[in-house]
């Protein structure tokens, strides 16, 4: 007896089903597509952000390092300014005991020698030029009698008990003072006045940084 052989008929639909992977739909490509198209242009963005940030904080920069070479301008010009303005104040102030000789020898030659007045015409032409010299330098004397007295400008040497001043009255002047430019050169020696007690005049020291 002949054996029967089974024949299997598949369907061709079905086979193709299995041989064939599942497609994307035409909206998930679409999606993929634009994400593609997105993210570079993001990028992008952010590069361009992070570079503004960078210049801005380099612009900041450059406008802090121009101030701060400015001011050290500044600062660079008045210092040399100062220094020109004062380059000689310490061979000035050794000429001023010349003046203070000068003027010492001419109040000595007045009081008690009336046949020398050549002499102290001569020491008072000496003293002259020496003044105009000063004054070249922006030199001036500071005027100290019957004035009030200032620490900024006067060193008190003693007070005098007086009548005809107020209290605190430059009554008299021991050494002249003076100033260069603006800046003092040389405070004035002075004495200052006090107010009188029974009638009886004294000396007191005072503090010379009253």
């Amino acid at each position: 007896m002949a054996k029967k052989n089974n024949i299997v008929i598949e369907d061709e639909s079905e086979r193709n089903d299995e041989n064939t992977s599942p497609t994307p739909t035409d909206e998930e490509g679409n999606a993929d597509k634009a994400a593609d198209a997105v993210d570079p242009m993001k990028d992008l963005e952010e590069k361009v952000t992070a570079a503004q940030t960078e210049a801005r904080e380099n612009h900041d920069r450059m406008l802090r390092l121009a101030a701060e070479f400015e001011n050290y301008k500044k600062r660079t010009n008045r210092e040399m300014e100062d220094l020109k303005k004062y380059a000689t104040e310490n061979l000035i102030r050794q000429l001023l005991t010349i003046v203070d000789n000068l003027e010492r020898a001419i109040a000595s030659a007045s009081a008690d020698n009336q046949n020398g007045q050549s002499v102290v015409d001569g020491v008072a032409l000496t003293l002259a030029e020496v003044m105009k010299i000063l004054e070249k330098h922006h030199v001036s004397p500071i005027e100290s009698l019957g004035v009030p007295f200032d620490p900024s400008f006067h060193q008190a040497m003693c007070q005098e008990e007086s009548d005809a001043h107020p209290p605190n009255t430059v009554v008299q002047e021991f050494q002249k003072g003076y100033m260069i430019h603006d800046r003092l050169l040389r405070p004035a020696m002075v004495v200052v006045s006090k107010v009188a007690q029974n009638g009886q005049t004294n000396e007191k020291s005072v503090d010379t940084n009253a």
